[in-house]
């Protein structure tokens, strides 16, 4: 149909769509690492689009890695990697905290370098272990069963109550956008003219007609609910 959405836009790859990863200070990762070590904290500082600030920490070996930094932790602290000691910042296996620890970025895997409960003010709580699994209750109240020698670090991700500081103006929510590379504002399409979106024009803001559209529509038109097997409300019965 000839339109250029939102999504053909993007595919394309301008500067506008494109992720500022030169900005980054680093991923927040567990190195591949065994053993007992002994880590200072060198610095904490800000990720660009990441509300937890990040922990950098130089090991005795001279390695050094960026982490969520933990509430209470300040420049200077020695934090131990691979210990069984459940002191607050230390990294440590799943199978040796006591049942009811709070833990972030944990790993599901040894050496995935951590995926769960990572973000400002987040913390899992060790609720039991199974044979070779760790039962962890994640913010969501959901429960995962990880390997019990992955790693995972003491205490609650700093920066909690980030998303209870009001946004005021709209060019906060610029930046905090444009930092993700996500594109903002988001215009709906029934807001828009019928020549620029298949769900534009018309006197008032609606589709007016079906969404659903073909798994082999043509770009232009690839737009609403893609191939769906059923839409609208459930009857009850």
């Amino acid at each position: 149909m000839g339109k250029s959405l939102l999504q053909q836009r993007a595919g394309r790859g301008n500067i506008n769509f494109r992720n500022p990863g030169w900005q980054k200070v680093g991923k927040a990762r567990y190195p591949n690492i065994q053993g007992h070590l002994i880590g200072k904290v060198i610095d904490i500082c800000h990720n660009p689009g990441m509300s937890a600030p990040l922990a950098e920490i130089k090991l005795e070996d001279g390695t050094k890695f960026f982490t969520q930094a933990v509430q209470g932790l300040r420049i200077g602290q020695k934090i131990e990697l691979g210990t069984s000691n459940p002191s607050m910042g230390n990294i440590v296996e799943v199978s040796s905290l006591p049942e009811g620890s709070l833990v972030c970025n944990i790993e599901k895997n040894r050496g995935d370098g951590g995926r769960y409960a990572r973000v400002a003010g987040s913390y899992g709580i060790v609720i039991g272990k199974s044979e070779d699994k760790v039962m962890i209750k994640l913010p969501s109240d959901k429960i995962i069963a990880v390997e019990q020698n992955a790693r995972a670090t003491v205490g609650v991700v700093a920066g909690g109550g980030v998303t209870e500081k009001p946004i005021l103006k709209a060019g906060n929510n610029y930046w905090r956008f444009k930092a993700k590379a996500k594109k903002w504002p988001h215009v709906r399409g029934v807001a828009m003219n019928v020549a620029d979106h298949p769900h534009g024009g018309g006197l008032h803001a609606s589709v007016s007609r079906p969404s659903t559209v073909s798994r082999n529509a043509p770009p232009g038109r690839k737009v609403g609910h893609i191939a769906a097997r059923r839409t609208g409300r459930r009857e009850s019965k």
